[in-house]
């Protein structure tokens, strides 16, 4: 049976890439995200929660409850709408203002109760919906949806290095391009990389929004389950060699927790053990607790 969550949640997750793009910009022609005035790279929390909903749906292969809304090439208004035709609820037909008992002049929206229906329809059927929220008025309107979950921009430990590099095609897409290139098909391109960055991002599991999108024990140890291996399912050439480090887990003992959660993360502390040369791996730094930071009344879990 799934349990509403009761506990507040805070956590760390530490994840690195190797010869890699981690997350390119592209109004930077791709170019690894990078904080112009520190040099830190920024990987987006938009990034981190894709990679969460695509392990999810290979998991749990698109069954209902774990459906993924937001996914690729879907079509978010026929979707919502889905939820009104798996209702019942006719959204051609206008309905009658209980108040005066005339015609209401919106059609095709959704009005009160039938929202609140499927709203709740829509976060029974949809994972990333009643763990990161959405936006679900786009159309016909089933409201919108605050998740419990959230994260925050991964920002590298140390600042980072773009490297650029020339790569060659020895084909051509059509007769026109060979022609245009005199029978040489070689047609060159730009490939960034960094050597190595350790990312560091923080997230969120809120109770009292847990308990509105039916967020439960058994969708919240799946959240575990996603972040430890978002990214052994995500492989591409482009980012080269990532994944998770370590997953560090904050649990209150009470429902809206019991320490401010800048304390918890202050003492997490990630550090590179030479600082004489650059890290090229995990190896490199150095992942430490500071227990006398955090009260008894918050447990510490590690993954």
């Amino acid at each position: 049976m799934n349990e509403v969550l009761t506990k507040r949640y805070d956590f760390v997750v530490f994840f690195d890439v190797q010869d890699g793009n981690p997350n390119g910009d592209p109004d930077a022609g791709n170019l690894p995200r990078v904080d112009p005035e520190t040099g830190h790279g920024l990987v987006t929390d938009v990034s981190l929660k894709r990679k969460v909903r695509n392990y999810v749906s290979l998991r749990m292969e698109e069954q209902p409850p774990y459906s993924i809304f937001v996914r690729e090439k879907s079509i978010l208004n026929q979707t919502i709408e889905q939820a009104y035709i798996s209702l019942d609820i006719d959204l051609n037909e206008k309905p009658t203002d209980p108040q005066d008992g005339k015609k209401r002049n919106k059609v095709g929206q959704g009005q009160g109760k039938e929202i609140d229906r499927a709203r709740q329809f829509m976060c029974q059927n949809f994972y990333d919906i009643r763990t990161f929220g959405a936006v679900l008025s786009t159309g016909p309107n089933a409201g919108q949806v605050r998740g419990p979950v959230q994260l925050t921009f991964a920002r590298s430990i140390d600042p980072i290095v773009s490297l650029e590099h020339s790569i060659t095609r020895m084909a051509v897409a059509t007769e026109a391009e060979a022609d245009k290139q005199g029978g040489d098909n070689r047609t060159m391109g730009r490939k960034f990389t960094i050597p190595y960055g350790l990312y560091r991002a923080h997230g969120f599991v809120s109770a009292p929004l847990a308990s509105q999108t039916g967020f439960s024990d058994v969708d919240l140890e799946l959240l575990w389950e996603s972040l430890t291996n978002m990214f052994e399912h995500d492989r591409s050439a482009a980012r080269g060699l990532m994944g998770t480090r370590k997953l560090i887990i904050f649990e209150h003992s009470s429902k809206m927790g019991n320490i401010s959660v800048q304390s918890l993360f202050d003492a997490v502390t990630a550090e590179l053990k030479d600082r004489s040369k650059p890290a090229r791996s995990y190896g490199d730094y150095n992942i430490s607790i500071n227990q006398e930071m955090i009260p008894s009344s918050v447990r510490v879990i590690e993954r």
